[in-house]
Order: C-alpha cells, then sequence, then structure tokens
C-alpha cells in the first residue's frame, strides 16, 4: 500500500488514497503513525469519493480515534490531491465531518506551496462545543450561543482560565502573561483534555499575546498529544483573542512548527492559510 507523509508547520500526515480502499483505519492509524514502530505522524488522512464536494476527507488520530476536520490535514490534502492531479486546477472543496471546506491553493512549478482553507464559522454554544458547565441552561425553544470566556477549571493545584469554541471540533483556549515554553503543557494537557466537562474529549491551547497582530502558542491535540502545529487550533486561539479585544482582524499564530496565518472579522468565516510540504513517499508493508 502507498502512501506520502505530508506535514504543515510541523503537524504530519501519513495520506492514502483510500477511494478504493476499505481497511480497519483505526487501527492502521495507531500502527502507521507510530513515531518507531511505523512511519511516524501526528495522523492518518484518507482520500475519499464525494457526494457533495470535490472529495471527503476522513482524519484518524494517532491513538485510533476518528476526528472531524483538521486545518492543517486539510492544506495537506489539498497538496495531495492537487499534485497528484486526483482534481483539476487548484481550487476545492473537501466533505468533511463537520461540513463542506473550501480550500484555495498556491502553485509553483505545478506544485502546491501554500493553501488557505475556509474553516467556517466558529461556534460557542456549550452543546456545539460540546462541554458541560454549570451555566443556567436555556427553555427547551432557546439555544445558548453566547460565548463562555475565562470559565474556570482547576487541575491539580493550578487554576486555568479557559475560553471554548468549536472550529469544527472542539477547543479550550489559556492566555497567559509568561512565554507559553514554560507552561507544563504535557502535565497539564492531558489532564484537560480528558476531563469530565468535554464529553468529546478536547483541545487544549496556551497562548501569550505579543501585540495585535502575533500571539505565541502550544498546542495539545486531542488524540495525539502536543503536536509543533494545530491550523484548527490557531483558528480558535484567534477567535478567541479576537471577541476579547486581543488583536486585530489579522494575525499570526507563531507555533512551534512555524507561523499560521488566521483571518476572522468578527463575524463570518475564518480563514487559516499557510505553507505545506511532502516530506517523502512509501510503501506500507503490513
Amino acid at each position: 500500500m502507498n502512501f506520502a507523509k505530508l506535514q504543515g508547520t510541523g503537524n504530519d500526515f501519513i495520506v492514502l488514497d483510500a477511494r478504493r480502499l476499505e481497511l480497519d483505519w483505526s487501527e492502521l492509524a495507531r500502527e502507521i503513525c507510530h513515531r518507531h514502530f511505523g512511519a511516524g505522524a501526528d495522523g492518518l488522512i484518507l482520500v475519499v469519493n464525494s457526494n457533495t464536494a470535490n472529495l471527503r476527507m476522513r482524519l484518524f488520530n494517532s491513538d485510533g480515534s476518528e476526528a472531524e476536520v483538521s486545518g492543517n490535514g486539510l492544506r495537506c490534502f489539498a497538496k495531495y490531491a492537487i499534485d497528484r492531479q486526483i482534481v483539476s486546477g487548484s481550487n476545492l472543496t473537501v466533505e468533511t465531518m463537520s461540513g463542506i471546506r473550501t480550500i484555495e491553493a498556491t502553485m509553483s512549478q505545478g506544485k502546491v506551496t501554500h493553501a488557505r482553507v475556509n474553516m467556517g464559522k466558529p461556534l460557542f454554544g456549550a452543546e456545539e462545543i460540546p462541554v458541560i458547565t454549570d451555566r443556567l441552561k436555556k427553555g427547551r425553544t432557546e439555544v445558548d450561543t453566547m460565548p463562555i470566556i475565562d470559565y474556570p477549571l482547576k487541575i491539580g493545584r493550578r487554576a486555568l482560565s479557559l475560553s471554548f469554541v468549536s472550529m469544527g471540533n472542539p477547543h479550550a483556549v489559556s492566555f497567559l502573561l509568561q512565554p507559553v515554553e514554560n507552561f507544563p503543557l504535557s502535565v497539564i494537557g492531558p489532564k484537560v483534555e480528558s476531563h469530565h466537562i468535554f464529553p468529546e474529549r478536547v483541545n487544549f491551547e496556551i497562548a501569550r499575546v505579543l501585540n495585535r497582530h502575533k500571539v505565541e502558542a502550544r498546542v495539545w491535540e486531542r488524540g495525539a498529544g502536543e503536536t509543533l502545529s494545530c491550523g484548527s487550533g490557531a483558528c480558535a486561539i484567534a477567535v478567541i483573542a479576537r471577541i476579547r479585544g486581543f488583536i486585530d482582524d489579522a494575525v499570526v499564530i507563531m507555533l512551534e512548527g512555524g507561523d499560521l496565518d488566521v483571518f476572522w472579522d468578527g463575524t463570518a468565516e475564518v480563514y487559516l492559510s499557510g505553507s505545506v510540504e511532502e516530506v517523502f513517499n512509501g510503501e506500507w508493508l503490513r
């Protein structure tokens, strides 16, 4: 079985053309994504046929769980599909578990080098994220869509202030005053991810605003652990920062794997832009 490994700002994925394949994808994700016994990746991406878009993307985390969407994954997906001429042109629509996403690719010498993804509108309702809070519930016919900002959560002796948003997948964002490199993410991250208030677990981001155009961040991804970058996480950070008045519409999210550009005007869709690279091709022998 042939595969390719691609990365977007260090967030790496194994990509397969699965239009004519049917396997136990959760098991394969755990095996092929293993850093020592497999090819090594944060997740497994499948290219699948779609009835509503150019193609459909399925995404499995390195622990075998299936995820709704990934901003960096969509950029890798676009490069794989366009470079191999599975689709024609430099734009495509992709069906995901959280809806259809539109991608505009930038080409150089016939290959995709950057991609801009329409990540859709952010969702703020507790049921949309989902998160279980002690905020008073609305009546049966009402839906609470107000953002949940600075929600207190205690992890051991550490008091966190979290803000929640769904970018098609759940996110909890915490803003810090100190550099993000000093935060014990490997200790706190898994406890936040699996906290009982998140029935479907959560992606956890820590961020520090440097100025109105730059934010530094680290991410703990649900099902993958700390990664060098997270596209939907970058969008979540930008959305919460924009709501709180920390930044303008356009911002650079500075992650360990590189910079991601996010644009949100406060009402419409969120746009994510960044570079993408194919690292190598291989053949899975198992």
